[in-house]
């Protein structure tokens, strides 16, 4: 039997609709093995709406499981990180409606890490005329998401982040 990394990470839901609340907890509960309460408060950015953010540790590739589990869902706007381990990368995974989902690596000191041949592609695209450089980098960065998303952020400042363990 393998051994798996174990890490740890945030999910910021940054809105939903108040009946896909407890849908949320089911389905992050459901990726972590243990039931999710989470405390949800108003989003100020979008009335009618409701942000909440819960800490997590679990096995690496976590956040990819949190990711899927969410995505597609209307009205919802999350993120989803992972720290790098000994032996994993870590992660950061965007979702809006509009945009759909972001996933970057993540380096040791949190840098976004972006593979060879998705920059040679933007370089391609960039050259035949179909796009700018500045522009495929923006979305190799995640600024469209980012910018999408800042406004929800902000609304969230102070907090509170609760930690949850998974059963391994």
């Amino acid at each position: 039997m393998t051994a798996r990394s174990t890490t740890r990470g945030v999910v910021y839901v940054h809105s939903a609709p108040s009946a896909l609340c407890p849908h949320i907890e089911w389905a992050v509960g459901g990726v972590l093995g243990v039931a999710v309460s989470m405390s949800w408060s108003p989003q100020p950015a979008q009335p009618g709406a409701y942000r909440a953010e819960l800490s997590w540790s679990g096995q690496a590739g976590s956040a990819a499981a949190i990711a899927s589990a969410l995505r597609g869902w209307n009205h919802l706007r999350f993120e989803v990180t992972e720290e790098p381990t000994s032996s994993t990368e870590g992660a950061r995974y965007s979702y809006t409606p509009d945009l759909g989902v972001f996933h970057a690596v993540v380096g040791l000191h949190g840098d976004i890490m972006i593979p060879e041949d998705r920059l040679k592609a933007a370089v391609v695209k960039s050259a035949l005329g179909e796009t700018t450089l500045e522009l495929e980098i923006d979305k190799l960065l995640g600024k469209p998401w980012d910018d999408e998303l800042e406004t929800f952020r902000h609304a969230g400042d102070g907090a509170p982040v609760r930690w949850l363990h998974q059963v391994v």
